[in-house]
């Protein structure tokens, strides 16, 4: 941790921290426990220490704002159809060698924080732009849990839901006040291995496993996991026969999961792109071990990126893509064919914002948010 000085714009108090015996202060946000001396930063590198405190220096700054889909967080039983105000900063607690934002996660310029926005502003440009959620994405927000925190309150007050994409890396204390503002969360499950863990993300399987345990057995928060499949590190029988078995049994068979295609990118460019029958085979073994909802990502198969019914196999939503293509969900949410409720959080009919993209300018958030 090189001794950086902390000064500019967007710093705010941090919480979760406390004083240890040699002068130094440990930062308690996540398990990398961060012991910092004044001027320094953790690995993340965007909480530091300012004097005699902890403080998080992207507040209101964005690596930039964006609507999109929410099917590409990936959330498939969330809102199918709708449209989400996605935003993230910059910074990781963790090392992925193969992150495919490494210049958002990675970033060690401020500049990449473009854009500016209070809570207060990024609720009223997703409510005058009619999105149904805001997305905390692109770098991990637990480590702007105060900017995130903050926002997901201004959005409950407008009726906009909040989403978390996430690697769970966090200590359990802030995960309650975190977890408490969120009403989904994609967690990022890397791998079902202490060693890949150590080895290719620098952190640890155990405490998001605790992580996700905990967000089943004690919050209301809608979880959907994605495991990204890379050739020869994560993607053998045993290891997600494994995962998908300790999914079952501490979370239950409704647990969406999601496979998606490794391409390299970053620090993992010796390896090759996911097959596709990769995939497909880890859909087939989740699937035997329990598991209700597999699907894949970063590739294009319709028939597994459908939503069937667990109990007699009707279709009930078709995806291409990010695009919906068919709705068979009754509006209580059932099983046309069986009454068999699906779980997930669905309105009435779903919304109809398809696959685009658009950015978004917070420049005008004052009116209704301009579409660029």
């Amino acid at each position: 941790m090189a001794d950086t000085g902390i000064s500019g714009p967007g710093i705010v108090p941090g919480r979760y921290w406390h004083h240890l015996a040699d002068g130094r202060i440990q930062c308690d946000v996540c398990p990398r426990h961060c012991a910092l001396r004044d001027g320094q930063r953790g690995l993340c590198f965007v909480r530091g220490r300012l004097g005699d405190q902890i403080v998080l220096t992207t507040y209101g700054r964005s690596s930039g704002f964006a609507m999109d889909p929410i099917e590409k967080k990936p959330l498939a039983h969330f809102l199918p159809g709708t449209p989400v105000l996605s935003f993230g900063t910059a910074g990781c607690n963790l090392t992925c060698k193969f992150c495919q934002n490494w210049d958002m996660t990675k970033s060690r310029e401020m500049d990449t924080l473009a854009a500016a926005a209070e809570p207060a502003a990024i609720a009223a440009a997703a409510r005058d732009l009619g999105c149904r959620s805001i997305a905390f994405t692109y770098n991990d927000p637990v480590i702007f849990l105060e900017y995130a925190v903050d926002t997901a309150i201004a959005c409950r007050e407008q009726g906009i839901k909040s989403v978390a994409v996430t690697a769970g890396y966090i200590d359990p204390e802030p995960r309650i006040e975190f977890f408490r503002h969120m009403d989904a969360a994609n967690v990022d499950l890397k791998g079902f291995t202490e060693e890949f863990y150590a080895k290719v993300c620098g952190g640890a399987l155990e405490p998001v496993k605790e992580t996700l345990a905990w967000l089943a057995r004690e919050t209301d928060v809608w979880v959907e996991l994605t495991t990204l499949l890379i050739p020869d590190h994560n993607d053998s029988p045993a290891e997600i026969e494994k995962m998908a078995g300790w999914i079952v049994q501490t979370m239950g068979p409704d647990v969406p999961l999601h496979f998606s295609a490794f391409h390299p990118d970053y620090k993992l460019q010796d390896k090759p792109r996911t097959p596709p029958a990769t995939l497909r085979r880890a859909r087939d073994i989740a699937r035997a071990c329990g598991l209700r909802h597999v699907y894949v990502g970063n590739v294009h198969d319709p028939e597994a990126d459908a939503t069937y019914c667990h109990h007699c196999g009707t279709r009930l939503i078709g995806r291409d893509w990010y695009e919906l293509t068919a709705w068979n969900l009754r509006p209580d949410g059932t099983c046309p064919t069986c009454a068999t409720r699906l779980a997930g959080v669905f309105d009435a009919r779903p919304g109809n914002w398809g696959r685009k993209r658009a950015g978004v300018d917070m420049r005008r958030y004052a009116g209704a948010a301009a579409v660029i």
